[in-house]
């Protein structure tokens, strides 16, 4: 694959004043591993004048951020990396400033940052220096100045590192394209230079090293009285995916052969089969050198030409061995020559979760207030690294004898970092269980620590339940217009005994809008030992929501019941003021009322029941006697004068 190319070039000058206090920065690796997984990064800053130790914070910002996002993992985002570098550098320049009298004139410095990655441009800013962008004829600032004008003479900045420890990073990112020339400024140059001049200027590029002091030389020649700094960063080659090379990388070593017991793979001997499927097994074997016991997992041979499935076999041990957690399985690193396509994990004697429901039933709440913790735990290892797991479910919980919960099966994980590299390979998006995968995959957005907490909470609903909050209706939508027709199935429908702020907790973890579920999986664990105040005062579902069902059925009786009072009360006034009435339709509606009295109290008994059990009728207490409609006597219409 063509690899991402620029050439750059950067001045910095003292100016007018006696002391320089710009600092920039670029770096281009030489790795071309480290050019893929991290890119390219430029970076200029301008030190506040007014505080103490303005040269030592922009050079401090610009050695911490080159130096140390390259430090961050691999499966960070660009995102993610940049903003947790600039939040440590912000906490350590605040905490620079806390020995000054006024913190604000400590340390303090603007910054702004460009990150090449793959063929996309990630934009850092803080301050009043500038970015802009150079495409064929057209010049456009990418970023804004964060400065307040009290007046046309009188402006200040409002936004700098050092100066406080909450930072709002201004963060932007575009595709690049060959020949995009990126241009980064402080004030000293670009106060001093209109757009229309910096573009007639960047027109001329030749020598950007030649460019970039000539641009300073300029503003300086115009008079300005500050710094001059000023980077220029041409892309030359933008990475373009190639197929072919692609498919000889997943494809450099070879399917294993068949393995049964006794055959030794690179100085493992297979025991036996623990698990085949269509798309991978596993083998349990033992270590030859160690006599350690260890878990094969090959990929399956339907797969062979497809080079989706081998980058995500790749992946999967690309992952377990970034992640050392006591609730996710350990991949175990190979220190012998490796032949053939297959990956090594630690081997763990127990059942997976789902096998606990089919061999036992559903766990009681005092047993999943237990485990609870251990998966989350093991979740957020996950997350850390910038990474979403994409299947959480029974089948890829897996449970020692001694209790202890690990997380299995890598296949869908989506690495943050991985998805900001350009790639022939195509990649689904949706790779979990349907059952448990969440609703945002459907609608075609973007996964989040949230999609992953939908899952938790559809199988803490499974283990207590044996259930699915949305039965089979879920699995089957096609359409996301369809995911307003569905029900959550409360808890107290199948198990009595789960208190109602309970089943609050799991119905919040599963809501169909990603806003509306829990921020930190923290809230989750909480709100299932301990009841949330704000559930405590929250009236039970009505029947409507809960049993539609039974809610219609109910209606319909009572809209019975009504109506035949109603007829009741007309034949009696009738009676009553001596209208003249058909002797065999009364007759007629005696007999029936006579016939089916004991049905019909019946019918109302059980109706009068479930509406106050439910809370159908709330606030209104049902004195309705049966009794009374047992023992009504069919009207005489000799009493009544017929």
């Amino acid at each position: 694959m063509v690899a991402l190319a620029v050439r750059y070039g950067q001045q910095s000058l003292a100016g007018a004043k006696a002391e320089n206090q710009d600092a920039l920065g670029c770096l281009v690796p030489d790795n071309p591993v480290m050019l893929e997984s991290k890119g390219i990064v430029c970076a200029l800053a301008d030190g506040i004048s007014s505080s103490e130790r303005a040269r030592q914070a922009s050079h401090a910002a610009i050695t911490g951020f080159v130096e140390d996002y390259f430090s961050t993992p691999d499966s960070w985002s660009v995102k993610q990396s940049g903003g947790k570098v600039l939040t440590a550098i912000n906490v350590w320049l605040c905490g620079q400033g806390q020995h000054f009298r006024d913190s604000s004139r400590g340390w303090a410095t603007t910054f702004s940052g460009l990150i090449l990655k793959s063929s996309t441009a990630h934009l850092f800013h803080v301050g009043d220096a500038r970015i802009y962008l150079l495409r064929g004829q057209s010049l456009e600032q990418l970023t804004a100045d964060h400065r307040i004008r009290i007046s046309d003479e009188r402006a200040y900045l409002g936004r700098a590192l050092g100066v406080d420890y909450a930072l709002d990073i201004d963060y932007k990112s575009l595709p690049i394209e060959a020949g995009d020339c990126f241009v980064l400024l402080t004030d000293g140059v670009h106060e001093w230079l209109s757009d229309a001049e910096l573009k007639h200027l960047l027109s001329e590029k030749a020598d950007l090293q030649e460019l970039a002091e000539h641009i300073c030389q300029q503003a300086l020649a115009r008079g300005s009285d500050d710094n001059l700094s000023c980077q220029l960063v041409e892309v030359t080659q933008v990475p373009q995916p190639d197929a072919d090379e692609a498919f000889a990388r997943l494809t450099a070593l070879p399917f294993p052969p068949e393995l049964y017991e006794g055959v030794i793979l690179d100085g493992y001997r297979v025991i036996k089969t623990l698990h085949a499927s269509s798309t991978s097994q596993l083998y349990l074997a033992i270590d030859t050198d160690n006599g350690n016991k260890v878990v094969l997992k090959t990929p399956s041979v339907n797969f062979e030409d497809d080079p989706a499935y081998l980058e995500r076999f790749q992946l999967e041990e690309w992952i377990g061995r970034r992640i050392d957690h006591a609730h996710v399985v350990r991949v175990i690193e190979q220190q012998r020559p490796r032949r053939f396509l297959y990956y090594v994990l630690e081997y763990v004697e127990g059942r997976t979760l789902e096998q606990w429901l089919d061999d036992e039933g559903s766990l009681s709440l005092q047993t999943v207030r237990q485990i609870l913790p251990q998966i989350i735990s093991g979740l957020r290892a996950f997350h850390r690294l910038d990474m979403l797991h994409q299947d959480i479910k029974p089948a890829n919980i897996l449970m020692t004898d001694d209790g202890v919960l690990k997380i299995i099966d890598f296949g869908s994980t989506k690495i943050a970092g991985i998805a900001d590299i350009v790639s022939p390979v195509e990649r689904q998006a949706l790779l979990g269980t349907r059952h448990y995968s969440a609703p945002e995959y459907l609608r075609g957005e973007p996964g989040s620590p949230q999609s992953d907490q939908f899952s938790l909470g559809i199988l803490v609903y499974q283990l207590l339940s044996n259930r699915l909050p949305f039965g089979e209706a879920y699995a089957k939508i096609r359409h996301p217009q369809q995911l307003n027709r569905l029900q959550y199935q409360s808890l107290s429908e199948y198990q009595g005994d789960i208190p109602h702020w309970v089943d609050k907790a799991i119905r919040r973890t599963v809501a169909m809008n990603p806003e509306r579920r829990y921020e930190a999986l923290s809230e989750f664990e909480a709100d299932i030992k301990k009841p949330n105040p704000s559930y405590l005062h929250e009236e039970r579902p009505p029947l409507l929501e809960r049993n539609p069902l039974a809610f219609w059925r109910t209606f319909s009786l009572l809209l019975v019941l009504s109506n035949l009072l109603l007829l009741y009360l007309w034949l009696t006034v009738a009676s009553a003021t001596s209208v003249a009435l058909d002797a065999e339709q009364v007759e007629m509606f005696d007999n029936w009322f006579v016939e089916h009295r004991h049905a019909l109290a019946s019918e109302v008994g059980q109706m009068t029941s479930t509406a106050a059990s439910s809370g159908l009728v709330k606030g209104m207490p049902i004195n309705l006697s049966c009794s009374q409609l047992q023992m009504r006597q069919p009207m005489s219409l000799t009493n009544a004068g017929v």
